[in-house]
């Protein structure tokens, strides 16, 4: 998600299920504010149709996995990163306008839903959230996949991403970083999603980035599965199990990505890459994820 950019599946349309996601209890912690939080209750579009992904695979076990099916986000697995990056680094290292808050994130019927919301808090025009698995599950090697649909909309930026276990000693690129999916909103932008890898170079951040585009419809649409296959020698970059991109590591300055990583899932608003919103993006806008899964 920091970020200097490089840059078929058959589908058939959207038929969508409608449910109303409403909180039957107040939040009352974790905001910066201080403020009681109404509960949230509004109408979430979820597809019914897409990819999914195998439940096992030969040669391999689940290591770890969240399926949602919980009434709220496990403490144990996941942390909520609250706020707009001050003051250490505003705008998360990328100008993004949002601020980050507990409440944007529900589960409902299986899915995580995070929300995105064109609403003041503090200094910013718009809230959502952004989860991490930091200190609580990290990993080297295997196999990741994350069931999702992504948002849409000018200057929406939904990311499912990885982080080195040791950024907080070593810093940004340092660390490593591993894009499993990014995605742009606004228009032919939302067929397209990308895949990163970031490191440091002798002191100086490098990448390797691909994309993926569909050949009809947007990653608004319905389900589809973004993975990645990671061992030793190469990172491969996958969509609904069809490889579009791939990174040698071998070589000793892509160390870090021999090292413990953790997961971040984010939607972020505004920002160098995608941009500030306009009068054309539909708020609120939802990143939903039914599983993210790990074998190994």
């Amino acid at each position: 998600m920091l970020k200097i950019v490089a840059s078929k599946y058959a589908i058939i349309k959207n038929t969508f299920f409608i449910f109303t996601v409403s909180l039957a209890f107040v939040l009352y912690a974790c905001n910066n504010s201080g403020k009681d939080e109404e509960p949230l209750a509004t109408t979430v579009r979820i597809p019914t149709t897409g990819y999914t992904s195998p439940s096992s695979y030969p040669n391999m076990d689940l290591l770890w996995a969240d399926e949602f099916n919980t009434t709220s986000l496990s403490a144990g697995q996941w942390n909520f990163q609250i706020g707009n990056g001050c003051p250490a680094i505003c705008g998360w290292g990328n100008n993004e306008s949002e601020y980050y808050k507990k409440e944007n994130t529900t589960l409902k019927d299986g899915f995580l839903i995070i929300e995105a919301k064109k609403e003041n808090e503090g200094n910013n025009q718009y809230t959502s959230s952004r989860i991490n698995t930091q200190g609580k599950f990290s990993f080297h090697y295997g196999r990741v996949d994350v069931r999702a649909v992504l948002p849409e909309g000018k200057g929406i930026w939904p990311a499912i991403w990885m982080l080195g276990e040791n950024i907080s000693t070593v810093g940004w690129p340092a660390s490593g970083e591993i894009d499993i999916m990014e995605m742009i909103g606004g228009g032919q932008q939302e067929k397209t999603i990308h895949g990163t890898a970031h490191w440091s170079a002798n002191g100086n951040h490098a990448q390797s980035s691909g994309s993926y585009s569909l050949s009809s419809g947007t990653f608004h649409d319905e389900f589809h599965v973004f993975s990645i296959l990671w061992n030793a020698e190469k990172i491969s970059w996958y969509v609904d199990d069809i490889k579009y991109h791939e990174v040698a590591i071998s070589p000793s300055e892509l160390s870090a990505f021999q090292k413990d990583f953790h997961f971040l899932i984010n939607l972020a608003v505004g920002g160098n890459w995608p941009g500030n919103p306009d009068t054309t993006t539909p708020f609120p806008q939802y990143l939903i994820v039914d599983y993210i899964r790990v074998f190994q």
